[in-house]
């Protein structure tokens, strides 16, 4: 038992945090195929992948006499992390079938027996699902581990590349005059301070008004319906050129801004405050977006340097305006202006920052209990994973989508979305009870960007 502990590696404290029960999250990478998926050609694919040169995914989470959580090397049985279903789901297409599965899973967790991820392979609907716990790494550093196994479609030797996400330093002015670097540091300060302030609110008190939308402590156990708004990118930039220096960013939240406000306009039968605030929570990725490659590499060498769970968090607000009042630019216009301000106030980084300092001092108790009081105090949660912008194959088959979504939080609505060779899925995850159709929300997000598209074409 004394050498077991000698070789065991304790958590980061990212990872100690959601090793909480109720911070207990699964990430869900799906990925379609052309093809029926071979068995055999995944499995070889597995053991020569760099993931199991990587000893997050080959250990045990354990705890020690005190409580404190660690990685234990074992050997890994890949037949143990396969689940292989030949039969179809259901009657439905595809993808409602494939969402059907999915909203089922958002409520499961994964075994403490064997490494914390396993492959669900739906061989009827050319589909793998690939679920790792999220102390395991964030959506950066999983897109990047799943990539590692694929190749170009049209260059079966290459590995995919990953565009790099839009950068804030490119838009700042040249000028670093020292008027200018005193008041853009005033700026910082006076936006990091609200934020600090907000950011405490929302941890003790502050809460957003009830809608049809709303969540709480305990729907994180509700169950889970989900379904799929798909964009095109490049009506994305079409829109986003409309507005200078506004990114794929500022689009895709003025698109929810617009495509909540449509739906509440449906649900809510006497109407809803005009101007009422309802509050996202994103996640922002931290480090400087890495090559592929890169990546890869560090892995190999066990490197810890890039790989885990870098991120940190911003609170969004979005604004109900009845939709047929409404400028549709105006949307992002306003998610525009509202994002720049975040960017000055580096709430991501202040965000990691103090969580790491809580996790440190207080513990991952206490951490978890301010994390969980922030999802019950707010509406929605918000991701944004980029992937790769050409075709890519895995295991010689080529890849028609890639999609992602997370376990069950205490939001009833929870948006997860992914970029792959020109589109953008979005997984629209929803607690049933409350949200019951999904499908509907998702198509207001879809109409959404259409009627900015439209607007702005029309412009020209």
């Amino acid at each position: 038992m004394g050498r077991e502990w000698e070789e065991d590696e304790p958590l980061t404290p990212a990872g100690r945090l959601f090793a909480q029960p109720e911070m207990r999250q699964i990430i869900h990478c799906v990925i379609g195929t052309q093809n029926p998926l071979d068995i055999d050609s995944i499995k070889s694919e597995l053991h020569n992948c760099a993931m199991l040169q990587h000893p997050r995914f080959t250990s045990l989470l354990v705890r020690d006499q005190r409580g404190r959580e660690h990685w234990r090397p074992t050997e890994v049985d890949i037949d143990r992390h396969l689940l292989i279903i030949d039969r179809p789901l259901s009657d439905a297409d595809h993808d409602s079938a494939v969402n059907s599965y999915l909203a089922d899973l958002s409520t499961e967790g994964l075994s403490m027996e064997k490494p914390l991820w396993e492959i669900h392979i739906l061989r009827a609907h050319n589909c793998a699902i690939f679920r790792v716990h999220h102390s395991l790494g964030d959506g950066i550093s999983l897109m990047s581990l799943l990539l590692a196994s694929c190749r170009k479609l049209h260059d079966p030797r290459s590995l995919p590349t990953i565009a790099p996400s839009s950068s804030s330093s490119s838009s700042r002015s040249s000028n670093t005059g020292w008027l200018n670097i005193l008041w853009n540091l005033v700026v910082t300060l006076s936006f990091g301070l609200v934020f600090a302030v907000e950011f405490i609110l929302r941890c003790v008190c502050v809460r957003d008004r009830k809608t049809p939308i709303s969540g709480g402590a305990g729907v994180e156990l509700w169950p889970r319906k989900i379904a799929t708004a798909s964009f095109s990118l490049q009506d994305m930039k079409t829109v986003k050129a409309a507005v200078p220096t506004a990114t794929v960013n500022d689009v895709l939240f003025a698109v929810i801004s617009s495509g909540i406000s449509r739906y509440l306009d449906f649900r809510e039968q006497n109407g809803v405050q005009e101007g009422l605030q309802l509050t996202g929570l994103a996640m922002v990725n931290l480090r400087k977006q890495p090559g592929l490659q890169e990546l890869s590499n560090l892995m190999k060498s066990n490197s810890g340097a890039r790989w885990g769970n870098k991120f940190g968090m911003l609170l969004l607000p979005v604004y109900y305006h009845r939709s047929n009042n409404s400028d549709p630019l105006a949307y992002l216009k306003r998610a525009k202006a509202m994002i720049d301000r975040k960017k000055q106030s580096l709430e991501a980084h202040f965000s990691y920052k103090v969580g790491d300092l809580v996790m440190s001092t207080l513990g991952p108790k206490f951490a978890s209990w301010l994390n969980y009081r922030i999802l019950c105090n707010t509406t929605f949660t918000i991701s944004n994973v980029v992937g790769p912008q050409e075709e890519i194959m895995m295991a010689g088959n080529p890849v028609t989508y890639l999609r992602a979504n997370n376990s069950a939080l205490p939001h009833a609505l929870i948006l997860n979305m992914v970029s792959y060779a020109g589109r953008a899925d979005m997984q629209v995850q929803v607690a049933k009870d409350i949200i019951p159709d999904p499908e509907f929300l998702a198509k207001c997000f879809e109409d959404a960007l259409l009627e900015l598209k439209e607007h702005v074409t029309a412009k020209i």
